[in-house]
């Protein structure tokens, strides 16, 4: 997708690879790393893998379960390494959270 913003001011910028946390409401079988479903990001549609795994959490907390889950499944939430198959930009939830929205199909 196109993206407009200030040149001078926080300019966005292409990631190569970024963290995220995933929650998992409907999936049959389980992800492992290398999955490279379709994220939707604002007007993006880009294959992004699942390059790692990084821990398995708890959906309300947010407190980390597992370090380094081999996979997760259904009603599961995960902090997943994700790498765009193409540049896209993306950005913080933290600074931007419309911005930092995204779905993974």
């Amino acid at each position: 997708g196109y993206v407009a913003g200030d040149s001078k001011n926080n300019p966005p910028k292409a990631a190569a690879d970024f963290l995220a946390q995933v929650i998992v409401l409907n999936h049959p079988g389980q992800i492992t790393n290398g999955y490279t479903p379709v994220l939707d990001c604002h007007t993006a549609h880009i294959a992004c893998k699942f390059a790692e795994i990084k821990e398995k959490c708890d959906r309300r907390t947010g407190k980390t379960t597992e370090e380094n889950p081999k996979s997760i499944k259904s009603g599961d939430a995960a902090i997943v390494n994700l790498v765009p198959s193409k540049p896209m930009c993306v950005e913080s939830f933290s600074e931007f959270p419309p911005l930092g929205r995204f779905a993974v199909r």
